[in-house]
């Protein structure tokens, strides 16, 4: 118990005085996880969509693909992008590795397939009738896909909420890729491990605290725009 005070403690004092290496590792968090988690929004939704409402050869392995990406495990999600970005590798040349940016890469493959399959399963619950009605109605092909999106709304914004959920709390593929480097690549759930590792579990546990801060945080925004969308009863 004295540890967790101790971290509660900490947690409280580094946020008030304003801690510069806690406010950049905070910022960085945001950053990497944010920029990642709309990557996988622009690219899951409509590839979700796609998936649920067009039929072609391969579908099924398709979604199967997709929904076997969900639980990808994130050390081998870094594994296979360090591979990727090493020197050596086909995208080498790039000499990103050991940055935000590869960060970002290893996080849109993680949450990319949440917010792809959860998408997917959003647009296939809704009444098959819906669809037939608006088309019935003389609707374009686009006017009938951002209707039906506009109906799975709830969902979708839980694809959001469950794709930020995954990168933001992830470390194997962050500390590979960007190797945890001081004022370059840190984040918290880096800087978190890197603590316990030198035996300061109090700063450590400060550090998952405001994580954990953070996330609410972020999440309450997200859920408050999740539940204003949420019909009456």
């Amino acid at each position: 118990m004295d540890l967790i005070w101790e971290g509660i403690s900490q947690a409280f004092w580094l946020l008030i005085r304003g801690d510069p290496e806690v406010v950049r590792v905070t910022l960085l968090t945001l950053q990497v996880s944010g920029s990642a988690t709309l990557l996988s929004v622009l690219i899951g939704i409509p590839l979700g969509t796609v998936l649920a409402l067009t039929r072609f050869p391969g579908r099924s392995l398709a979604i199967s693909l997709v929904n076997t990406g969900m639980g990808l495990p994130p050390v081998v999600v870094g594994l296979f992008v360090a591979v990727m970005l090493w020197r050596n590798g086909p995208f080498g040349f790039f000499g990103i590795m050991y940055s935000p940016l590869a960060m970002v890469i290893a996080q849109v493959v993680i949450a990319g397939p949440l917010v792809t399959g959860l998408t997917t399963a959003a647009i296939q619950q809704l009444p098959p009738m819906l669809r037939l009605q608006i088309e019935a109605l003389g609707a374009s092909r686009w006017q009938m896909v951002l209707l039906l999106m506009r109906e799975a709304k709830l969902p979708l914004l839980a694809a959001l909420i469950a794709g930020f959920g995954g990168v933001v709390s992830e470390i194997g593929a962050s500390m590979m890729v960007g190797g945890n480097i001081l004022g370059q690549t840190r984040v918290l759930t880096t800087a978190t491990a890197m603590e316990v590792s030198k035996g300061n579990f109090g700063l450590a546990m400060a550090l998952g605290i405001i994580l954990l801060v953070v996330a609410y945080l972020v999440n309450l925004v997200f859920t408050m725009a999740q539940q204003r969308g949420r019909p009456q009863p």
